[in-house]
């Protein structure tokens, strides 16, 4: 079994702090390790180093080489440019099958908070087993919601197919895209829906088939790709055939449209970290608490995540809001508000303020 580590995202919703140059999987935000770097190390406890792999955008290869000394060089796959996560996983796949034949491949994000991994790893491990039987599965991993969260996609898990041991496989009934927060009550309440992780496990010539069905022009270069891996014409290959595929989510084109994609749910302690407003709520000891970094002083304001660099921030009787200081930008935001930071961005990328990115 190989495990791949999705660490090539722009993290703009954690916009001032995550950057171009250097976005959230590359930042120390829970410890004195970067996410990325707590993200293999949770995993170099149970697997060898040769089957552990790291997917990135080729300007950061130099970046996870200097995080992850030990990870072989070749193991780090540099994508040209960035077409979304179909190509990202299709580029993937093709280094692999070249290299491995037909392992499974678990698929992990570089930016995850799991309080529990050993939960998650007994779940990887189960789905090796249950994938040498269902050959042609797609297995996602679902989080049980601890609160109707609208900036998250859901799992409807249907009929249980297969129990290996406390855990259930299950077929995965539907998937739905950040519903609004009425609907996301009562998925909250049924007790049947799970919040899509974005982790998946497939075998390798499955994993093909799919992009054969759902994207075929994906699907041939991919092939055009794997047949040059590790040899003197992949830089030239790659550069023609990574640009001309389809820039689409891996989710949309073949997950929510497969037959066979099944879920196992888990009560894992579990955060995306995609804004602000998930960054505080993991970090303080309650939800409804402060959360400081830096030089604060507070009166008598409640619920704030305060995230500073070098100055002194000062709050009064403020409520519900995130405020960042680095060191050329101040963000202050309604915490309800906070996904929308990724709009500005856009905006700033539009207004050519190329060195605020």
């Amino acid at each position: 079994m190989k495990c791949v580590i999705m660490a090539g995202g722009k993290g703009t919703r954690l916009w001032p702090l995550s950057r171009r140059e250097k976005p959230k999987q590359f930042q120390c935000l829970f410890s004195n390790k970067t996410m990325l770097q707590e993200t293999f190390l949770r995993l170099r406890k149970k697997f060898e180093l040769a089957d552990i792999y790291v997917s990135t955008n080729e300007e950061y290869v130099s970046e996870v080489e200097k995080e992850l000394l030990e990870l072989p060089k070749e193991n780090i796959i540099g994508e040209p440019l960035a077409r979304g996560s179909a190509a990202s996983i299709a580029l993937t796949v093709a280094i692999i099958a070249a290299r491995n034949g037909n392992d499974a491949i678990a698929f992990f994000l570089a930016d995850h908070v799991i309080k529990n991994p050993e939960l998650l790893i007994e779940a990887v491990e189960k789905s090796d087993e249950f994938l040498e039987e269902n050959k042609e599965s797609l297995v996602t991993f679902g989080i049980k919601p601890t609160a109707p969260d609208t900036g998250l996609g859901y799992i409807e898990k249907g009929e249980i197919l297969k129990k290996m041991g406390k855990l259930e496989i299950c077929k995965a009934e539907r998937f739905v895209e950040k519903p609004d927060l009425v609907t996301a009550q009562k998925y909250l309440e049924s007790g049947k829906y799970f919040w899509s992780s974005g982790l998946y496990m497939i075998k390798t010539d499955a994993l093909i088939n799919k992009f054969e069905k759902y994207i075929p022009d994906t699907y041939n270069r991919l092939l055009l790709i794997k047949d040059a891996v590790d040899t003197d014409k992949y830089k030239e290959v790659l550069a023609r055939e990574y640009p001309e595929m389809d820039k689409i989510d891996f989710a949309y084109s073949i997950t929510e449209n497969d037959d066979q994609v099944v879920t196992i749910p888990l009560d894992l302690d579990w955060s995306d970290v995609g804004s602000w407003t998930s960054l505080k709520d993991t970090l303080a000891d309650s939800k409804k608490g402060h959360y400081a970094k830096g030089d604060h002083i507070d009166f008598e304001s409640e619920n704030l995540m305060v995230y500073g660099s070098k100055k002194l921030i000062v709050t009064i009787g403020v409520k519900d809001l995130i405020i960042v200081d680095s060191e050329d930008a101040i963000l202050v935001c309604d915490r309800a508000r906070a996904r929308e930071v990724s709009d500005v961005v856009k905006k700033l990328e539009e207004a050519g303020k190329v060195t605020l990115l």
